[in-house]
C-alpha cells in the first residue's frame, strides 16, 4: 500500500494574506530542497480576497518531522486529481 500524501496548510488572513501566501510558498519550496523531501508539491490559493493559503504535501511517513519544524495551521489527506 502506498504512503498516504498530507497537505499541510497555513493560513493567512487580511488584506495582505494573498502576498504572504505566495511569499510563505517560496519558503515552502526551499525547504523541500534543502530536506530531500520525497514529494516537490507546493502552492497557494486563495479563498477569498481576506483569506489565502499556502501549503505542501509530504508523505505520511515524513509529516511528522516537517509538521515539528515548520508548525502548519492544519492538514489533510491531500488526494490528487488524477
Amino acid at each position: 500500500m502506498a504512503d498516504r500524501q498530507i497537505k499541510l496548510i497555513w493560513d493567512f488572513r487580511g488584506e495582505s494574506a494573498q502576498n504572504t501566501a505566495i511569499h510563505h510558498k517560496i519558503h515552502l519550496e526551499e525547504y523541500v530542497l534543502a530536506h530531500n523531501l520525497t514529494l516537490n508539491i507546493t502552492g497557494h490559493k486563495d479563498l477569498s480576497n481576506m483569506h489565502s493559503i499556502a501549503y505542501v504535501v509530504v508523505s505520511e511517513a515524513e509529516m511528522i518531522a516537517v509538521r515539528n519544524a515548520l508548525k502548519p495551521h492544519r492538514g489533510e489527506v491531500y488526494i490528487t486529481k488524477d
